[in-house]
């Protein structure tokens, strides 16, 4: 029996693989369904609908837009992250930039729920405005004031994921919306999305809590900027131009500030003989990171740099370790997507201004699947 073929535009393909990054040769190899992609490209052969299927899906696109007469005229992911230039965005890995796809999909999702309008009484955005001749403690001051955390409060979290869930809700509060994923690479941390009304972060689930908190600073700083950014280890803001380079510094260094005022630290530094049993303790008092921590301790001159990294070393090893994979559907969806963002959508939905696929595709996920997301989300509340 002959197996139907679909006439797909060929420069839609590569237009396709090229907008996430893929070779020819990688795209090939990732399934056996994909292994003449070339020839689909120079319309030498045509792939079944079964083939086309799974393409669309591999690339996060509608079936439809293969059909089309030429390339869709959507603006590029990279003309975001401007201050990156186009020989390191190339670096970035196909799956990290389908999740920046992905991001810009969210992003447009909050502005069409909220009728292009941002709710937030107060927006980092627009009512934060920054100088970059302030000192690096003033700007992190007033950030920390507009955000409403005390460091009272954050003494009193009882772990890293009671205050991951507290900095994420403060940022929602004043217009910046997290979301997170898994991003199968953990040299990414994460990456923000600039824009005036809906500006929007994206954390590596795959880190630690406290690693993920540093990003969530990180990126807001990126957003103090006004422009989008990555966060990204392994000496990376060391590869980049001079004035790139300094914007990296600048983000790392105004996260450190914020998440560990000068001040405080000073006060609560004791004593000890062992520089790590105290950054151990100091790092769960501030809900950040032993590495940060230790840095703070670099800068002060109470270590040298030969322990920092050492140290660095063992820590990162002792979070790979610990990892469990797994996890519950429904759960991992609230935990990505965050429950204000849920809310939102079903908020929406019974106020008849989307209907049930709308719903289903704002949350992206099946519709026969809400019911029991909207059920948990609830037992999570109460």
């Amino acid at each position: 029996m002959a197996v139907d073929r679909m006439p797909i535009t060929p420069e839609v393909v590569t237009w396709a693989r090229e907008r996430l990054g893929y070779t020819l040769d990688a795209l090939a190899v990732k399934r056996k369904d994909f292994r003449k992609i070339a020839e689909w490209e120079t319309g030498e052969s045509q792939p079944t609908y079964r083939q086309l299927d799974k393409l669309a899906k591999e690339l996060w696109l509608p079936v439809a837009v293969f059909f089309f007469p030429e390339p869709p005229e959507t603006p590029k992911i990279e003309e975001t992250f401007r201050t990156l230039g186009s020989a390191h965005f190339a670096e970035i890995p196909p799956p990290i930039r389908l999740l920046m796809y992905k991001a810009r999909a969210f992003q447009k999702g909050l502005a069409e729920l909220n009728q292009g309008r941002s709710p937030a009484e107060r927006q980092f955005v627009r009512d934060i405005r920054h100088n970059p001749n302030d000192p690096t403690n003033t700007v992190s001051a007033r950030i920390r004031e507009f955000l409403g955390v005390s460091l009272d409060e954050q003494f009193g979290w009882r772990n890293d994921e009671t205050a991951l869930k507290a900095w994420r809700s403060a940022f929602y509060r004043v217009g910046v919306t997290v979301f997170k994923d898994a991003f199968g690479a953990d040299e990414f941390c994460g990456f923000s999305l600039f824009d005036v009304e809906f500006p929007v972060i994206y954390v590596n689930n795959s880190n630690a809590k406290s690693r993920q908190i540093f990003t969530l600073f990180h990126e807001l700083a990126h957003l103090l900027y006004r422009t989008s950014g990555v966060d990204r280890q392994g000496g990376f803001e060391q590869r980049l131009s001079r004035g790139y380079s300094q914007i990296e510094q600048s983000c790392n260094a105004l996260a450190n500030a914020i998440l560990v005022p000068d001040s405080k630290l000073d006060s609560e530094i004791q004593a000890a003989e062992e520089p790590r049993v105290e950054a151990e303790r100091l790092a769960k008092r501030f809900s950040v990171s032993r590495e940060v921590i230790y840095r703070n301790f670099l800068d002060r001159g109470l270590i040298v740099q030969h322990e920092y990294e050492s140290a660095a070393r063992e820590w990162a090893a002792q979070i790979k370790k610990v990892r469990r994979p797994g996890g519950d559907y429904y759960r991992t969806k609230i935990r990505y997507l965050g429950e204000e963002y849920i809310e939102l959508a079903f908020q929406r939905f019974y106020q008849d201004r989307i209907d049930e696929d709308e719903l289903a595709s704002y949350l992206a996920m099946k519709p026969k699947n809400l019911e029991k997301l909207e059920d948990i989300l609830l037992e999570s509340s109460t």
